[in-house]
């Protein structure tokens, strides 16, 4: 019979990569203080430990409902090294999501704050868990008897196509869906963006990212791991904090709001920058304005990359060479990107239709729902990310929006992208986001909400200015002015809430 072999485990494959130097800083924190890569490996060693004396084995779910701190860090590099499934959560989570996580994700551990409702016993079915505390000053009972622990563990052998993480979807479209990530998704996926983006030990990460995403926990953190680089460990985006960091930094990670919060402080300069070899961008379109502004201001040009839960990474704008504002970049090294019409067809250049993926990235499937994860795979493989796109001439993939989000109005196929991007270049308009809603004549009519900057921009000057430029159906019908859009932690529009929020305004 012949023996299967699996990939390393991810934490072999980042320990590969620690400093031999292992005094060698690892997180910088905001205190000025500092955490070697030495301590993070003996660290996640006693923790390792410590979860395998509570009952966690290889394959049960840990659920982690905590801050981001060192010692979360090194509680994810411990479930590696066990071999059991980390379930990161929002700490802002309440009640009643943490029941549909504990139902669904079935752990067999929790570690989660004191204040959080899993530790209060207001959840159910968390009577029969085993609870266990860790704060924002990363003190709890997770701790418990932490020093007669050793910080020797052997890495357990499940490694592979094995699942090393659940991450949950924000369920904007019904309940949340667990996307089971492999050994092999964030190994490969870490490779690959330490070789794209030039990452070396010399590199300095700001990382001001929260770590329950997989932007924080696994494209920022990984990566900077596997370069055995250091880490300015901000616990939050801080604009003080950010700003005294980044001269001390080459590379910086962050959502389009950091980039819009950099932008309106008068502080922030060309001067702070100039140790900084890359900013990079993802988990929300970033607008081409930023993009431009950005430039102006600092003489970089973010670097602008296409990824999700269910794929991490998928595209980049390059390193060296032009990068595109719009454009999410082309496919990374051993990743197929297609763009396909309702039959499944590939379209040609600049034709629009749904980006489908393939690659070691792309998740094994949903936890315990293999009807959904039927259904979001094609035939030979390639997923559905639910995006709609371009790729152009070049290669360069572009972003039209959301399947759900597209418009469809008198039975034309309407791309909110291009009405807010043609809307966001008038005079006096700062943000827009295009929505959908019901109308009794065209089943949708287009609706605009925007941010303004002057009370001289009226509804009327919107709707004119699209009738000029656009094809009518595209136009909105109704403007609607807001302070602000709402966002979800990552900064995306919520546009669902939009919809909801706004579901009677072309009611006749």
């Amino acid at each position: 019979m012949t023996k299967l072999v699996l990939e390393p485990n991810l934490f072999d494959v980042l320990r590969a990569n620690f400093p031999k130097d292992r005094t060698a800083t690892a997180l910088i924190l905001p205190n000025g203080s500092s955490i070697s890569y030495g301590d993070l490996e003996q660290q996640s060693g006693r923790l390792a430990n410590r979860l395998s004396n509570v009952g966690a084995r290889a394959g049960d779910r840990v659920m982690a409902q905590v801050h981001k701190t060192p010692h979360s860090l090194a509680l994810y590099l411990a479930c590696l090294r066990t071999g059991v499934i980390i379930v990161p959560l929002n700490p802002a989570y309440g009640k009643t999501e943490l029941d549909y996580f504990i139902d669904d994700a079935q752990p067999t551990l929790v570690v989660c704050d004191p204040s959080s409702p899993l530790f209060k016993k207001k959840s159910k079915n968390v009577a029969d868990l085993v609870v266990l505390t860790l704060d924002e000053n990363g003190e709890g009972t997770l701790f418990d008897d932490f020093s007669s622990l050793t910080s020797e563990f052997e890495t357990s052998t499940r490694g592979g196509n094995q699942t090393a993480a659940i991450l949950y979807t924000s369920g904007t479209t019904g309940k949340p869906k667990g996307a089971m990530i492999t050994h092999e998704n964030l190994s490969s996926n870490a490779i690959t963006l330490k070789q794209s983006w030039g990452f070396t030990k010399h590199d300095v990460l700001l990382h001001a990212l929260p770590t329950f995403h997989v932007h924080g926990l696994f494209v920022a953190t990984n990566t900077a791991i596997m370069s055995g680089c250091q880490i300015q460990f901000l616990t939050k985006f801080d604009i003080d904090e950010v700003l005294k960091f980044l001269p001390s930094s080459t590379v910086m990670m962050g959502v389009p709001t950091f980039y819009t919060r950099l932008l309106s402080d008068d502080r922030f300069d060309k001067d702070l920058c100039s140790n900084l070899r890359l900013f990079v961008s993802g988990s929300a379109p970033l607008l081409a304005e930023t993009f431009r502004a950005f430039h102006a201001r600092t003489g970089h040009k973010v670097l602008e990359r296409y990824g999700m839960t269910e794929t991490s990474m998928i595209t980049s704008n390059p390193l060296i060479g032009n990068r595109v504002a719009g454009s999410v970049g082309q496919p990374l090294p051993d990743i197929t990107v297609r763009v396909v019409d309702p039959m499944g067809i590939s379209l040609t250049a600049d034709a629009i239709g749904a980006i489908e993926v393939s690659g070691p990235n792309v998740f094994s499937g949903y936890w315990r729902n293999p009807k959904k994860t039927v259904s979001e795979f094609c035939s030979d493989g390639f997923f559905k990310t639910g995006d709609i796109g371009l790729i152009d001439e070049k290669g360069f993939l572009h972003i039209v929006g959301r399947d759900k989000d597209m418009i469809i109005s008198g039975g034309l196929n309407i791309y909110p992208k291009e009405v807010e991007e043609f809307i966001d270049q008038l005079s006096g308009v700062q943000e827009t986001a295009v929505i959908g809603l019901p109308h009794p004549d065209f089943g949708e009519g287009v609706v605009a909400i925007v941010v303004r900057t002057a009370e001289t921009c009226t509804s009327e000057f919107i709707i004119n200015g699209c009738r000029d430029e656009l094809a009518n159906f595209k136009c909105p019908k109704v403007v609607v002015f807001v302070d602000q859009l709402p966002r979800n932690i990552m900064g995306k529009v919520e546009k669902a809430k939009l919809r909801k929020m706004y579901s009677k305004v072309l009611d006749c």
